[in-house]
């Protein structure tokens, strides 16, 4: 499968696309690319997004993942959210039965240009990335004050 894009909107216009719903994919198998992170099988995040007047923020359920195995990138206006599960098993045990399969998150958004990505803020707590991206100014709401003459 190859990333596909899911729209989602800020005040009824295009803010953020994602892609899919929590389907495990193969990121980039097409095209004859060299092996990379984005070759390999991934499951993609669960994620709300939340909009408030100042911006977005965006929940991502990414249980397993440490703060060292997450990268977060930003290329222009896509948003790349990569992260390595780790479940260390205790020293001499092995798993007899493992229900994650896939051991990778990988989910990409395209940010619209209402957006600041230099301003993004990440925060990872019991597996839940929260990344806020807030409004550029000029896509602030703002209050006009009137003048009486």
């Amino acid at each position: 499968m190859s990333d596909e894009k899911q729209e989602l909107s800020v005040n009824g216009r295009q803010a953020v696309s994602g892609n899919g719903q929590g389907r495990a994919t193969e990121s980039g198998q097409r095209g004859g690319r060299g092996s990379s992170a984005a070759d390999e099988r991934s499951m993609l995040p669960r994620v709300d997004v939340l909009e408030d007047g100042s911006g977005i923020t965006l929940l991502a359920d990414m249980p397993g993942v440490s703060r060292e195995n997450l990268d977060l990138k930003v290329d222009g206006a896509t948003l790349l959210i990569e992260g390595k599960v780790s479940a260390p098993a205790p020293q001499e045990m092995e798993a007899i039965y493992v229900e994650i399969r896939v051991p990778r998150f990988r989910r990409a958004f395209t940010l619209s240009r209402e957006l600041d990505p230099s301003r993004i803020e990440a925060n990872l707590k019991d597996g839940v990335l929260k990344l806020r991206i807030p409004k550029q100014e000029h896509a602030r709401p703002r209050r006009i004050e009137v003048a009486v003459s």
